[in-house]
């Protein structure tokens, strides 16, 4: 056979390869290169967040992470055309898209170290008897998969006491000086009226610009000149907030326009927080202090003048602590009450919603806390020419109250499952097998689509299975509860578990039950 190197050039060097990340600045995307050391690419390189182009001269690949968002891919695919175009190339250069664990192999070539294939050692020269030891057992255990469940044998956090929450919020108020709102309407952001922070749509986005009060540096002075009072200097927060249902459009419109009027006026004084619904951070929820009301649609709908304006009900559910309390819209029927809850029924008597009634309803075996609290809470909800009438449980007017929720129907009389419900996220995103808890404030939106999820609501424990999750994390998932039920039987003989699966849509009562103002999966947005 004729020597290959015949065929090769005499001047032929390797190009090295460039492997650039894919992000969206601020009104730009942004192509930063990553520093790839004497040539060698890892895979550790490559985040589930993000998008990567690798340029390899014959080759030019555009690698989707899981998590990466959809307006970044197809930039990322625009750009590693042009790049490809932009330089000579052979006439065989193509532009390939990867998609994160479907990799070719061609494409895992071009890493160092990235083998779907076990290591085994079958030469056991003296090289390899030193670095892996001659017992066999051991090389074994070396080669397993790592896995890390240590957050399902760790006691259940405690929840927060009442005076220990009201003096978080007191707190995170004290240097408040001024907060500001804004809802987008149309293609721009408007104020939003005084009345109306502390109530959200799920179908809008929200900007909030709140500006704090900071001790500033004391300066070391002269002690005869007496004590100086430490100055205070502003700092300033702008919380983005998305509903549900809501478009991601709103946060680039907010980037685009009120983003850089805020950097031009605040500078280095600027953080800017994006949170979506029921993932809100503590600070933000103590603004509101307990009165966090979130409607189903958008603030401004057009009125259906063909029938009377629907029945809205909401519940008022305490998750953890004072601090993380919401009204959250709910289905409006009777199966939806509980006897633990405090629940605001909000009735129209005509199409535009402009008259009507709001009834708090007061479960038999609701908290004295909570109920002071809903009342403050259906007080404000009650318009001008609405009228508000308390109604305890079992003491319900059959004329609007059952009318409105479609009759009377069996509902839940118990909620032990807050004392128990637990929400745990199996992952391989860090390159191993690992287990974490979910604080208590969970929500509907923590079930993620590429993840395997373990929920314990105190009698059962479901192992929820993401529609993207790969087999290896369903198999050591499924491995993973099985201990975690067993481990349940051995602490808690007196309430045993039933294990059982469900998956993404197929959700029984017992489950949904668990996550406040469960409703319709959202769409996937473009």
């Amino acid at each position: 056979m004729e020597d290959a190197k015949h065929h090769v050039p005499d001047d032929f060097t390797a190009s090295e390869p460039h492997l650039y990340a894919v992000h969206l600045g601020k009104g730009y995307l942004e192509l930063p290169q990553i520093d790839v050391r004497n040539g060698h690419l890892k895979s550790e390189m490559l985040s589930s967040k993000n998008v990567y182009i690798l340029d390899t001269w014959a080759d030019v690949f555009v690698w989707f992470g899981k998590k990466s968002a959809r307006l970044v891919r197809a930039a990322a695919l625009k750009l590693s055309q042009e790049l490809c175009d932009m330089l000579p190339r052979p006439d065989f250069a193509m532009v390939t898209r990867v998609l994160e664990g479907t990799e070719s192999q061609i494409f895992k070539s071009k890493f160092e170290g990235w083998d779907d294939v076990m290591a085994v050692d079958f030469t056991r020269t003296a090289e390899s008897v030193i670095r892996r030891g001659v017992d066999l057992k051991k090389i074994l255990e070396k080669d397993q998969i790592k896995t890390d469940l240590t957050a399902l044998f760790m006691p259940r956090q405690g929840s927060m006491g009442s005076e220990e929450a009201k003096a978080v919020i007191e707190e995170f108020n004290e240097d408040l000086h001024r907060m500001e709102a804004f809802v987008l309407e149309g293609k721009k952001f408007v104020r939003l009226p005084e009345k109306e922070p502390g109530n959200f749509f799920s179908g809008d986005c929200y900007v909030f610009l709140c500006t704090y009060w900071v001790p500033a540096e004391e300066s070391s002075g002269d002690e005869d000149s007496g004590e100086k009072e430490a100055e205070e200097t502003q700092m300033h927060t702008v919380y983005f907030w998305q509903g549900r249902d809501a478009s991601n459009m709103g946060w680039l419109t907010f980037t685009f326009s009120l983003q850089k009027k805020f950097e031009q006026t605040f500078k280095n004084t600027l953080e800017v927080v994006r949170m979506h619904q029921q993932q809100e951070n503590l600070k933000f929820l103590s603004h509101f202090k307990s009165k966090f009301v979130i409607h189903r649609g958008k603030r401004k709908e057009p009125i259906d003048r063909s029938r009377i304006a629907p029945a809205r009900l909401y519940q008022l559910r305490i998750n953890d602590s004072l601090v993380c309390a919401r009204t959250i819209e709910i289905d409006a029927k009777g199966s939806s009450l509980n006897s633990v809850f405090c629940h605001i029924l909000n009735v129209p008597f005509d199409r535009s919603a402009s008259n009507g009634i709001i009834y708090l309803w007061i479960g038999s075996k609701a908290a004295e806390e909570d109920v002071q609290l809903a009342n403050e809470i259906a007080v404000e909800m009650t318009k001008y020419h609405y009228t508000m009438q308390i109604v305890k449980e079992g003491q319900e007017p059959d004329n609007f109250f059952w009318n409105a929720l479609g009759g009377k129907k069996p509902y839940e009389s118990n909620a032990d499952f807050l004392q128990f419900s637990r929400l745990f996220r199996c992952s391989n995103e860090k390159g191993y097998f690992t287990v974490s808890e979910k604080c208590a404030d969970f929500c509907q939106d923590d079930l993620a689509d590429d993840d395997i999820m373990i929920l314990d609501n105190g009698e059962e424990v479901f192992l929820w299975v993401g529609q993207k999750s790969s087999e290896v994390e369903i198999k050591l998932a499924f491995k993973s509860v099985q201990v975690y039920v067993q481990n349940l039987r051995n602490k808690q003989p007196d309430r045993p578990r039933k294990l059982l699966l469900t998956a993404k849509g197929k959700e029984s009562k017992k489950f949904t039950k668990c996550f406040h103002g469960w409703s319709a999966y959202k769409s996937p947005q473009a």
